[in-house]
């Protein structure tokens, strides 16, 4: 199965950015959809983004269009989540997760991925 770990969360002011990494490992993630998630405090975890494992579609929940940015770096075997104007309300732990399915636009619910990285907190205060 493949393993995955979570990078670069942190604190940020209200506007300003962070790059989250899902890194894999005990197998290459290169055929897999991957997948980033959020879950804030007494909150479901929600959908954010999502990339083909070829990694030429894309997926976005409407919060996250035109502010995120997800991509894939087959060679180092990660997917970024580049997050831009971050607003308060998305203080949240962010998990990535992925799964061989292919059909990324219907896969927005937490249950219909096998695999999750333990997340990483992201803050952004006002």
């Amino acid at each position: 199965q493949v393993q995955l770990n979570e990078s670069g969360g942190g604190s940020a002011q209200a506007g300003g950015s962070l790059r989250l990494s899902c890194a894999a490992s005990g197998r290459s993630f290169s055929t897999y959809s991957v997948g980033w998630f959020r879950q804030a405090p007494g909150r479901e975890r929600e959908f954010v983004a999502a990339i083909s494992g070829s990694g030429g579609i894309t997926y976005y929940a409407d919060s996250a269009k035109g502010r995120f940015a997800i991509s894939r770096n087959s060679a180092e075997n990660t997917v970024s989540l580049q997050m831009n104007s971050l607003e308060p309300e998305e203080t949240a732990v962010y998990y990535c997760a992925a799964d061989l399915r292919r059909a990324i636009a219907a896969m927005t619910k937490p249950l219909m991925w096998d695999y999750w990285g333990q997340g990483t907190q992201v803050t952004v205060s006002s």
